[in-house]
């Protein structure tokens, strides 16, 4: 591959052998790499000049690169573009002469001698002491060697060339394509270690989760301490685990139609990764004959969303209680059975427990440094009173306790 200087080494290279076979033919001519110009200028008056005028994208190099990232963008190789480069050449002298027309024939003969830009005409190139600013160029390291070859042109294009492209009088002039330049990117890149061996297993029918919900019904809210059922087609297997987010978790009971998961009994490390909200549930059946349980070695069942509601426990501490007009405001710490993210939303409902006017709030929990069970909560301008608390986490309310005769009695927190 090269790198920057690739095109500015091409067009150099051309034009350090064109002007060693052009003064051979006639002495004192000169080769340029200015844009053209009819007379005077920087063109020179007995001469040639190589002007490249235009850079297309190489096509059998185009779909080269395509795939050199991944679906998230990662390089996984260094990135490439194939170019053609066109060039444009004029040609300069008496025209009584025909001095033109004999530094055409000269330059046309040196690209036919010469249609293939070797190691030692590149490198010769950048060691030139005109050409110090090519000295860092690599395109000698380029494993394909740039060609250059006469470009077909008919009268339509060069006239669109010279009134667009350069908008003056047309000068004698002999259109040449060199390519295919490889410029390489240079933004580091990784790639994963070479496969060692390819093994084929046996993989069971895909299970079917048709149902998640609380032994206790239908109804219930699923929280910390349920006991789950999931239903469902084929859930059997050796080895079968539940994912529920991003915890991974072991059922008790296990049938082909039915799942039994006590929560309440989960290991610790199994319970610790459960985290209230809208949860994605599913079974995974290992791989036959896998000892390692890892996801993508796996077969999962379809996703069935369910919601795992959090439950506070112990009794709500109220701190730095201060009145003003008869509104408190204080600090509100609660503690939840379950671990709460630290980027996860945190909200707390106070309804309070009046039968004139109640007053109903909304506040949001405090930031917290880490996952935790304990969440602070930042309360204001609130009236007296006892009040009903429920927590919200990612959409997940914690339930309130029922007492048939009386209604809603827990949990709650005096303020005031």
């Amino acid at each position: 591959m090269s790198n920057y200087l690739a095109i500015a080494t091409v067009t150099a290279t051309l034009a350090r052998f064109l002007q060693s076979a052009i003064q051979l033919d006639l002495p004192g001519a000169k080769v340029t790499t200015v844009r053209p110009e009819a007379t005077g200028g920087k063109t020179p008056e007995l001469g040639m000049n190589i002007y490249l005028y235009q850079v297309t994208p190489n096509p059998a190099w185009r779909n080269y690169d395509l795939r050199n990232r991944r679906p998230k963008g990662e390089l996984i190789k260094h990135a490439q573009a194939g170019l053609d480069l066109f060039y444009m050449l004029t040609f300069y002298g008496n025209e009584l002469d025909l001095e033109p027309q004999r530094l055409l024939g000269s330059a046309v003969r040196a690209v036919v001698d010469n249609p293939v830009l070797t190691p030692e005409m590149i490198r010769a190139t950048v060691n030139n002491s005109n050409y110090r600013y090519l000295a860092d160029s690599t395109l000698e390291q380029q494993v394909e060697r740039v060609t250059i070859v006469p470009s077909q042109m008919n009268t339509d294009e060069l006239s669109k060339i010279w009134s667009a492209f350069f908008q003056m009088p047309y000068v004698l002039s002999f259109a040449c394509q060199g390519g295919a330049v490889l410029i390489e990117g240079n933004k580091p890149s990784g790639r994963a270690l070479p496969v060692r061996s390819a093994q084929f297993y046996t993989t069971p029918n895909q299970p079917i989760v048709e149902q998640a919900v609380s032994e206790a019904g239908a109804n219930q809210p699923i929280v910390a301490d349920s006991a789950l059922v999931i239903r469902g087609q084929r859930l059997q297997a050796d080895l079968v685990q539940v994912r529920i987010g991003e915890a991974r978790v072991t059922p008790q009971q296990v049938s082909q139609q039915e799942l039994r998961l006590d929560l309440s009994s989960l290991p610790q490390e199994e319970a610790f990764g459960l985290r209230a909200g809208v949860q994605q549930l599913q079974v995974l059946h290992p791989i036959v004959n896998l000892a390692s349980f890892e996801l993508e070695r796996t077969i999962p069942s379809n996703v069935m969303p369910f919601v795992l509601c959090p439950q506070i426990v112990g009794e709500a501490e109220v701190s730095d209680l201060w009145n003003s007009d008869d509104l408190y405001s204080a600090e509100l710490t609660l503690a939840v059975d379950l671990t709460v993210g630290s980027k996860q939303q945190a909200l707390l409902f106070l309804n309070q427990r009046s039968n004139s006017n109640p007053m109903n709030y909304i506040f949001a929990a405090k930031l917290r440094e880490g996952d935790t069970d304990t969440m602070v909560f930042r309360i204001l301008n609130v009236k007296a009173g006892e009040y009903l608390v429920r927590v919200q986490i990612d959409g997940a309310e914690s339930p309130l306790e029922v007492d048939t005769d009386t209604g809603y009695v827990g949990p709650s927190v005096e303020i005031g």
